[in-house]
């Protein structure tokens, strides 16, 4: 019976091995096919980076002033397209330096005091929900974030606060559509048409991709068969009708990298960190930057010419950096520079105090999630973590960009390392980190940030002095801030951190609980508004605790309220000490 119906099967219902037209192209055509001047540009950022696409823009575009408005982070190598002037404004959350630790970036500095670049600054997760409305096709979407910062007040043409339409008596944030005209992504493998395979963490995931008006240009790793497609289809994120390029990038992520994790018949690589400083430092002077994007960019007419100039030995080095254990071997090259010294400096004071509130904390209120910001306060986090889980205390760590339940290897203090993804339990984005395990209604969450300046009400700025200074951003902070049960900051202590009122409200303070200095600890107690000197730090030169408390005032910037029975914090043990110096070898965050 079967046999009258071959030629049908065979013909008409046989599934093709390859299907679709094929959008295969190089990156230099697809950029000069479907890129135009003035264009809103969004380089999505999964964990990995569209690099090769930021410089094939520098390439055709870097001596044309094209106008562009970009979408999302600026960091890295995207610094070169504001230096070089193609850049009139900046949609995001985060612009400056990123890794090995945050920092003002003088490239947005610049642009931001002559006025030549126009910021728009958002949250990490806000910013991705306007993307989703427009992926989404509504005109908004409601948010949790914003309400009572800055931000809300500079957004009013694309952020309303109403009142819940459905009576709850609580108040909503909307945030308008957005959408980019080009979306560039890079993924692991993609087909011919275009249905691309991206690894977790997701981060942004795809929502920029969906949402953009001219569709996506794709690089990948490698371009495959639809039937590979079909084989792994639980890890197609981006369909080909979307996409309006594909090319095959190898390294396309370079400096950032690509895990494998979870696709073990693929290859990854781990993030070249000596050459992302070795651009850090060259961004401090415009003429050095200069001959950074001649020698890398401009004098390298294709990729193919950048993968030479870097070299197989780096390469092959670099795919060793994401094998499960090869954090070990790292580690062994730098655990002999560790200091084991008893004496500590403030901000290893700062960390191990800031780690055992955080432990506290969690511990009294029955919280089941820590999200630590990067910096000092993720240090404090990872101790306090792991004092607890010794404890016998089920607690997990979560990054904002899609780590869950990652337990944080030594040897690294980079948040979102390459070496602590395969401890995670789960391996998501940002939606799921930020809008729901840390931001929905039914979270357990403590939140662990840092900051520029904070103020007496627990207000954190992270932003901006207007007019005078761009910090870097929000970031996913306002959107912890703004959400989480509870958090606590850990902050420098100076006249000039430590301010009566905050120039811009970054993240809200609400929220904020404890605040640990150099110097001491600060708590709102009761329903008290402000915070109040609790506890200060141990410091021989200052014998008794009315000369500390002095000094803790004279580098307050408001009238500080002092409890009456202030307490003096016991230092470091030793162990505390080997700890937090074994996540930070190099002392980024600790010097």
């Amino acid at each position: 019976m079967l046999g009258r119906f071959d030629d049908i099967v065979k013909t008409t219902l046989r599934v093709r091995e390859e299907e679709g037209a094929s959008k295969v192209t190089t990156l230099k055509q697809a950029v000069s096919k479907h890129v135009k001047p003035g264009m809103m540009l969004h380089f999505s950022a999964t964990h990995s980076s569209a690099s090769a696409a930021v410089y094939e823009v520098t390439r055709q575009f870097w001596n044309r002033a094209p106008g562009f408005t970009l979408i999302g982070g600026v960091v890295g190598t995207r610094l070169n397209l504001i230096h070089l002037g193609m850049v009139k404004k900046v949609i995001g959350s985060f612009c400056g330096d990123s890794y090995p630790m945050p920092a003002p970036n003088p490239i947005i500095q610049k642009a931001y005091r002559e006025g030549t670049v126009e910021f728009e600054d958002w949250s990490m997760n806000s910013c991705l929900q306007r993307l989703m409305a427009g992926a989404l096709g509504v005109c908004f979407m409601p948010t949790r974030s914003l309400i009572g910062s800055s931000m809300a007040e500079e957004n009013k043409d694309s952020f309303a606060v109403i009142d819940d339409p459905f009576h709850s008596g609580r108040k909503v944030g909307l945030v308008r559509a957005l959408y980019p005209d080009i979306t560039f992504i890079h993924g692991w493998v993609a087909d011919c048409y275009g249905n691309t395979i991206i690894v977790a963490p997701m981060a942004e995931n795809v929502w920029g991709a969906m949402a953009a008006r001219h569709g996506a240009i794709v690089s990948v790793e490698k371009v495959v068969s639809t039937e590979f497609i079909r084989e792994h289809s639980s890890l197609v994120r981006l369909p080909g009708y979307v996409v309006n390029s594909v090319c095959e990038v190898p390294f396309g992520a370079h400096p950032g990298g690509l895990t494998n994790h979870g696709a073990l018949e693929l290859e990854g690589y781990g993030e070249d960190y000596d050459f992302i400083i070795e651009h850090r430092k060259a961004t401090r002077d415009p003429q050095a930057l200069d001959a950074w994007i001649r020698e890398w960019v401009l004098d390298c007419s294709s990729h193919r010419d950048y993968l030479r100039k870097l070299g197989p030995q780096r390469l092959l080095y670099l795919k060793g950096k994401v094998k499960k254990n090869s954090w070990e071997q790292e580690l062994e090259q730098i655990v002999e520079e560790v200091s084991t010294s008893e004496e500590y400096s403030p901000v290893e004071m700062m960390a191990v105090v800031g780690g055992r509130k955080i432990k506290e904390r969690t511990s009294k209120n029955g919280y089941k999630t820590i999200l630590a910001g990067v910096g000092v306060s993720n240090l404090a986090a990872w101790l306090a973590y792991y004092d607890l889980k010794n404890e016998g205390y089920d607690i997990d760590l979560a990054a904002e960009i899609g780590f869950y339940g990652y337990a944080p290897r030594p040897g690294d203090p980079w948040i979102f390392s390459f070496y602590n993804i395969p401890t995670c339990k789960m391996v998501t984005d940002i939606t799921d980190v930020l809008g729901v395990i840390i931001g929905g209604e039914n979270n357990r969450a403590l939140g662990a940030l840092g900051g520029a300046q904070i103020d007496k009400y627990g207000n954190i700025n992270s932003t901006k002095v207007p007019g005078e200074l761009y910090i870097v951003g929000s970031g996913g902070a306002n959107d912890v801030a703004s959400a989480a049960r509870e958090v606590v900051v850990l902050v420098h202590q100076s006249t000039g951190r430590y301010l009566e009122q905050v120039p811009y409200i970054t993240c809200p303070g609400e929220r904020v609980k404890t605040l640990v200095s150099t110097m001491g600890v600060f708590e709102k107690l009761g329903d008290d508004g402000e915070f109040t000197l609790t506890e200060c730090f141990a410091d021989p030169k200052l014998p008794t605790i009315g000369e500390k408390i002095r000094k803790i005032k004279e580098n307050c910037g408001w009238e500080l309220k002092v409890s009456p029975e202030v307490k003096e914090v016991p230092p470091p043990t030793a162990e505390e000490l080997k700890q937090l110096r074994l996540f930070d070898p190099k002392g980024y965050y600790l010097t």
